[in-house]
């Protein structure tokens, strides 16, 4: 394996932009190509990000022998089945979240790519960022006391029906979309739910266009989300414990305006967070764990855990009852 991972973007994603950035800041990672179902399409934008090679199909990225690893940012509905053809071809696979809500499917992917000795990663980017570091660790070392609840949100307006997000047959939705942070969020801090309800607000399309859950975790802590399309720009994350709170006031996109607050003893605090690209931390985790230097920061167990919580959200929600995980 060279010591610089070679990556190829499967599709043209706006996304992407947040990858070819990072890629450009790290040694690690370069990337090399990117697929289009048209090729005049693929052409120019290698053209346009200075790529090697524009392929005019998925099938043809994942042929290029000069390629080792696949950035995955399709549709959510496409994001196990083109990971499954990407570990078949021999490639390592950093897929874009949510991987899934189906934890069966999460099995099939990490079982596979185990099976064949190749990497694959959720892209939860913001799991990498110090400052995700630094609030669990508060947490962890007693900062607030006993941790007690927790409140994630995380919303913005969305009104174009034809929009991948509103659209159910591509698993759009703002629980798959936006709740899988706060689900993320509520789980780095208290552990693996126990048991879930949930509410949602169908569009007209089908799909929730807001989700507000409540998870329920060992030694009775309580996480409240709220995800939204029906919002103005929100992004939260609370941690409230018996001795104080932990408030991160942009936990998911670090790159917005927010502080990390620890309200105690009737005093705040301001804490200290060191600057990073989330992205690029991604990367070069993705990038070390092909290497073979240790495990991706976030794997099976982690994956599983998203999907069994947002599986159940959605049963809860669904059936209009509790549900235990």
């Amino acid at each position: 394996m060279p010591l610089t991972l070679r990556l190829g973007l499967l599709s043209t994603a706006r996304i992407n932009e947040a990858i070819l950035e990072a890629a450009d800041g790290t040694e690690s990672v370069e990337v090399v190509a990117v697929a289009s179902r048209e090729r005049e399409r693929a052409e120019a934008y290698a053209r346009e990000h200075g790529l090697a090679r524009g392929h005019a199909s998925y099938d043809e990225l994942l042929a290029d022998a000069d390629v080792d690893a696949i950035y995955n940012p399709l549709p959510n509905s496409m994001h196990v089945s083109w990971s499954i053809r990407a570990l078949e071809a021999g490639k390592h696979v950093l897929c874009e979240k949510p991987l899934d809500r189906r934890p069966g499917e999460v099995e099939r992917v990490f079982d596979l790519a185990e099976s064949l000795g190749l990497v694959f990663a959720e892209a939860f980017m913001w799991r990498h960022h110090p400052q995700t570091a630094r609030v669990a660790e508060l947490v962890r070392d007693g900062a607030i006391g006993r941790l007690r609840a927790v409140r994630a949100v995380f919303a913005f307006r969305l009104d174009d029906p034809a929009n991948i997000r509103m659209r159910p047959e591509l698993d759009g939705g703002a629980l798959m979309d936006l709740g899988c942070y706060c689900v993320s969020g509520a789980r780095l801090l208290a552990g693996e739910p126990e048991r879930c309800s949930g509410e949602q607000i169908l569009a007209e399309t089908g799909v929730d266009a807001a989700f507000h859950g409540t998870l329920r975790f060992p030694d009775d802590v309580v996480a409240q989300l709220d995800a939204s399309f029906l919002a103005p720009f929100v992004q939260r994350l609370e941690a409230i414990g018996e001795e104080g709170v932990v408030e991160v006031g942009a936990p998911w996109l670090q790159s917005r305006v927010g502080d990390v607050l620890l309200h105690r003893d009737e005093k705040v605090e301001r804490v200290a967070v060191p600057t990073a690209n989330a992205y690029g931390r991604e990367l070069e985790d993705f990038a070390a764990a092909v290497r073979g230097e240790g495990e991706p920061l976030l794997g099976r167990s982690d994956a599983l855990g998203q999907a069994r919580a947002i599986d159940a959200l959605y049963r809860a929600a669904e059936e209009g009852r509790t549900v235990a995980l």
